[in-house]
């Protein structure tokens, strides 16, 4: 099996719209499910060749399919996704202000849905798809994804309300660990007033956000602790992590990744990154980004 994975510092245009971007591709893998899991950051996919082909989206009620270029918003279950023999692409994880900047429509419009680029994008969707495929390398492609997204940016595009971005960095700020109530009262809220605004925005009741918040943390520490060496302390990563024991986290993996923590590192075991350095990042993940341009 060969990995490549480089993950590319987004043109300061997106500084706030873009949180990262990685190329990758991955030949001799064994057919099986990847998980794409919850987490604070849409996902916008432009494969280099083979179509992704989705099992099963978030949103149950939305059929399989495949799509050569698609993004995907918040969500709160995986989705799986049918590897193949070979994968390769560009994924570009999308803050909420992203979402209303580049594709036009907040986060919401997106709740749980795989959507095929174009569809939510529109024309500029058809060139940025061409120019990453036509490229020959990975910094030609990074470089085409930031020519176009950063017109894209430069659009008169409305924002949220500030108090709604306001409740979102408490959300992510804290990882998690601030209650509703108290992101309300910061942002001068009732609870449902919040509730109701901040839903329609994300697509994510503030509880839902501050758990996928959570459990990104704690994924990204999993994969950080097992790519050191160290035993698996599921105890104290559920301890570092804000909640309650080993249980609470045991449970909340189970509904946000479809498996329980041991279960999801082995069965994504041959998707992680292959470099030494770093053996156990996922795409997703993106590593402290380098520039290639």
């Amino acid at each position: 099996m060969t990995s490549e994975f480089l993950a590319h510092r987004p043109h300061p245009a997106l500084r706030g719209l873009v949180a990262m971007m990685v190329g990758y591709r991955q030949t001799g893998l064994t057919p099986a499910l990847h998980r794409g899991l919850p987490s604070p950051h849409l996902t916008l996919i432009l494969t280099l060749d083979e179509p992704l082909e989705l099992v099963a989206h978030p949103d149950p009620g939305q059929p399989p399919g495949s799509c050569a270029a698609l993004v995907g918003g918040l969500h709160t279950r995986p989705a799986l996704i049918a590897t193949g023999t070979r994968q390769a692409g560009v994924q570009v994880s999308l803050t909420p202000a992203g979402a209303r900047a580049l594709l036009g429509v907040p986060a919401g419009a997106l709740r749980s849905r795989d959507e095929p680029l174009a569809d939510v994008l529109g024309g500029p969707a058809a060139e940025l798809l061409d120019r990453v495929r036509g490229a020959g390398s990975w910094p030609a492609r990074f470089a085409a994804v930031d020519d176009v997204l950063g017109r894209l940016a430069l659009r008169d595009a409305p924002g949220a309300a500030p108090e709604v971005t306001h409740a979102w960095q408490l959300t992510t700020g804290s990882a998690g660990r601030l209650p509703v109530a108290t992101v309300a009262a910061t942002v001068g809220w009732s609870e449902r007033h919040l509730r109701q605004r901040f839903t329609a925005e994300f697509g994510l009741s503030p509880k839902e956000a501050a758990r996928v918040v959570r459990f990104d943390v704690a994924r990204r520490r999993l994969g950080s602790a097992v790519a050191r060496g160290s035993d698996v302390d599921l105890a104290g990563l559920a301890a570092g992590a804000g909640y309650a024991d080993q249980a609470h986290l045991t449970r909340e993996w189970r509904e946000l990744a479809g498996l329980p923590p041991r279960r999801w590192l082995a069965a994504e075991h041959q998707l992680l990154r292959a470099d030494a350095d770093d053996p156990l990042r996922f795409v997703q993940d993106g590593p402290a980004p380098v520039s290639t341009s």
